[in-house]
């Protein structure tokens, strides 16, 4: 629960704001505790006007005790790609810029090297004995089983027949991996690139290559996100941990979105602490993904911890004179030919203050649709101090 923070109040600019007037009243009029005696602040209809101030009826209201975090928005280890080559080679296209959207499968780039070639017609050459082995082996097994052929003619066969076959798959496997087709190299169509494509549906975050640029094996080309699937992690401390819970709601905004709230709730607690922080992280899936969430942003949230009706005011209808809490009845009244308005400062306690609003827990019961000022409560309070002041000279 957090309390309301002391604000110090400039009479001496206030003073030139506005003009009140201290008088007494009937406190049972009102049915409160009064600040000091029987104080009142009054002001006339232009001067309520001209300080912008705002009166409401002390309503129900949703009311959520929280605890602060802060974190990141994150993507999960599945949905980001850094994409490299197993082969050596030098880069001939660049098929994409940062921030294209792609496919799964999509050319990214293209890069050449003459062990390409190599590879090729290694793969059509050992193919190509691996056909010939391969009948000669069912010739020597068929003769073999009649019992013509010798059996030491027959095993060097399968021998020599099996070790080229390997090679074979050997080789296919390699030309899979540069995503080459064998059936296209087998009818003699021998390519001197090779295509570099994404393995996932996503954004390209960064291009990390340049025309020309000699790329070795395992070098990192691309990096890839899909933001489907996009989560806030957010670091709870020690303190906090015991009343977070999987299921609850936050709360939480991200820089250029204007303040507003987005709404997400938590799916998974982590079960071990931060060595450095000693906080825990906290998953949550976001309602409403909009476009401008990013992996990577700062995000600040409010985990709500607690949900209930409760009365409730505006902070700015809350005051706070040393270790007391006030809020400001408003009594429309007829002086002579003006309207005026009265405001008589009432003691309370305060609860749970949740964004901008204060929970307000009375004293004494209020009166029935009683009016309460919802903003300018710190106005008086220094109107009414400086009354005091004067008054005690």
């Amino acid at each position: 629960m957090k309390s309301i923070k002391y604000i110090v109040l400039s009479i001496l600019t206030l003073s030139l704001m506005v003009s009140g007037c201290k008088g007494k009243s009937n406190s049972s009029d009102h049915g409160h505790a009064h600040h000091g005696a029987e104080d009142k602040v009054r002001f006339s209809m232009q001067q309520f006007a001209t300080m912008k101030m705002e009166v409401d009826t002390l309503s129900f209201r949703n009311m959520s005790d929280y605890v602060e975090s802060n974190g990141t928005l994150e993507v999960p280890p599945q949905n980001e790609a850094l994409v490299s080559t197993v082969i050596g080679g030098n880069v001939t296209h660049i098929k994409v810029i940062e921030g294209d959207a792609v496919t799964q499968g999509q050319i990214l780039a293209t890069i050449s090297h003459p062990d390409l070639i190599k590879l090729q017609t290694s793969y059509i050459s050992t193919w190509n004995k691996r056909d010939y082995l391969k009948k000669e082996f069912e010739r020597q097994q068929k003769l073999y089983n009649e019992q013509v052929g010798s059996g030491k003619a027959f095993q060097k066969v399968k021998s020599e027949y099996q070790s080229v076959h390997g090679e074979v798959l050997g080789l296919e496997a390699q030309l899979r991996l540069l995503n080459l087709s064998r059936t296209s190299i087998l009818n003699g169509k021998i390519t001197e690139h090779v295509s570099i494509i994404s393995p996932i549906d996503g954004f390209v975050r960064k291009v990390d290559v340049k025309i020309g640029q000699f790329v070795a094996p395992q070098k990192e080309m691309f990096d890839i996100v899909n933001i489907d699937h996009i989560h806030a992690d957010f670091m709870v401390y020690e303190k906090d941990v015991a009343k977070v819970k999987k299921g609850q709601t936050i709360l939480f905004t991200v820089e250029g979105n204007e303040g507003k709230e987005i709404k997400a709730e938590i799916y998974s607690v982590g079960k071990n602490f931060e060595e450095d922080t000693k906080a825990v992280h906290i998953h949550a899936e976001i309602e409403n993904k909009a476009g401008f969430l990013l992996p990577g942003m700062y995000i600040q949230g409010r985990i709500l911890i607690h949900n209930e009706e409760t009365l409730a005011l505006p902070e700015s209808g809350v005051v706070q004179q040393e270790d007391k809490f006030f809020v400001f009845s408003a009594v429309k009244m007829r002086v002579g030919d003006a309207l005026m308005w009265d405001f008589f400062p009432v003691e309370v306690q305060v609860g749970i203050i949740d964004n901008g609003w204060v929970e307000i827990i009375p004293i004494m019961p209020f009166k029935k649709k009683q009016k309460l000022v919802s903003q300018g409560a710190y106005y008086l309070m220094a109107e009414l101090k400086k009354e005091e002041a004067e008054h005690s000279h």
